[in-house]
C-alpha cells in the first residue's frame, strides 16, 4: 500500500465561492481542454453522442434548488463545482497497492502516475468525494492535478500559472493559493468568510475550501423607504418644458 509523505507546510489547493459560482461550467469545459492534451491526457469520451454518454472530466458542477427555512422567502439556487480537494489525509492514497496513487511532499498535490495504475478502482471506492475518473478506454484511473504541469510552467508568465478553472472562471468565484500560509490571500479569503471543509466527519482533511452563498434578501422583510418628491422652479424654463411637465405630471 502507497505510504503517505510527512505534512508539507506548503498546501496549494482551490478556494470556490458558492454564492458567485453561477454554473457556466467554464471551469470544467477549460479543464477538459487543457488536460485533455497536457501531461496527464487525454481525456477521452465514450459514446460521446449517444444516448448515454461517458467521459472523463476532472471537473464537475452539479445544480441544486434549496428551499428556504422560512416559508416566505424564496428558494435559491446553488451551482457546486466538484473536484479533487488534495486531502492531508486521503484514503485514496494509502489504499492503492501499486503506489500509483500518491501525495507529493513538496505541496501536497495528489495525483495518479499512469504507468503504475492497473485500474483496480480501490481508489474510487475510498474517496467520499467521488473525484476519482475511471477511463475505460486506458483502464486507468484519471483526476485533477490542480494543473501540476501549468502551475510550475516558467515558460509561461507568472499571472498565467494558475489552474485552467481558475483562469477561466467569469465571475472569479475560483481561486488559487497556498493554503498552508495563514497569511496567503486563499487563507485571508477563508477566515473572512467562513470557508468551510467538505464533509469533515470524515477525518480526510481536505485542502479545498467552500466559501458558503450569502443569505438572499427577499424583498419582503424590509419596506422600502418612499422616494423623495424633488422639486423643480420651472418658472424659467421654456413653454415646451412647461407643457411637458404638465402631460407628465397627470
Amino acid at each position: 500500500m502507497t505510504m503517505l509523505p510527512p505534512p508539507s507546510p506548503k498546501k496549494l489547493g482551490l478556494v470556490i465561492d458558492l454564492d458567485i459560482c453561477v454554473g457556466c461550467h467554464a471551469c470544467a469545459v477549460a479543464c477538459k481542454e487543457w488536460n485533455d492534451g497536457g501531461q496527464f491526457g487525454p481525456l477521452p469520451d465514450e459514446n460521446a453522442y449517444g444516448r448515454e454518454p461517458l467521459g472523463v472530466w476532472f471537473n464537475r458542477v452539479h445544480s441544486y434548488e434549496i428551499e428556504p427555512a422560512e416559508t416566505t422567502g424564496p428558494a435559491m439556487t446553488v451551482h457546486f463545482p466538484r473536484s479533487c480537494l488534495h486531502c492531508e489525509t486521503p484514503d485514496c492514497v494509502t489504499v492503492c497497492p501499486t503506489g500509483a496513487s500518491y501525495k507529493r511532499a513538496e505541496d501536497g498535490i495528489v495525483l495518479v502516475d499512469a504507468d503504475k495504475c492497473i485500474g483496480c478502482q480501490l481508489c474510487a471506492w475510498a474517496c467520499p468525494y467521488g473525484a476519482r475518473e475511471y477511463s475505460q478506454e486506458r483502464g486507468t484511473m484519471q483526476k485533477c492535478t490542480l494543473c501540476v504541469d501549468r502551475i510550475y510552467n516558467e515558460t509561461l508568465s507568472e499571472y498565467d500559472r494558475q489552474p485552467a478553472c481558475v483562469m477561466a472562471c467569469p465571475t472569479r468565484a475560483r481561486h488559487f493559493g497556498d493554503l498552508g500560509d495563514a497569511e496567503s490571500k486563499v487563507s485571508k479569503l477563508v477566515a473572512e468568510r467562513g470557508g468551510y471543509d467538505l464533509m469533515p466527519e470524515m477525518g480526510y482533511k481536505p485542502v479545498n475550501k467552500y466559501l458558503p452563498p450569502r443569505p438572499r434578501r427577499d424583498g419582503c422583510a424590509t419596506q422600502a423607504a418612499p422616494a423623495r418628491e424633488e422639486k423643480v422652479d420651472l418658472s424659467t424654463a421654456s413653454p415646451l418644458l412647461r407643457w411637458m411637465d404638465r402631460i407628465l405630471s397627470r
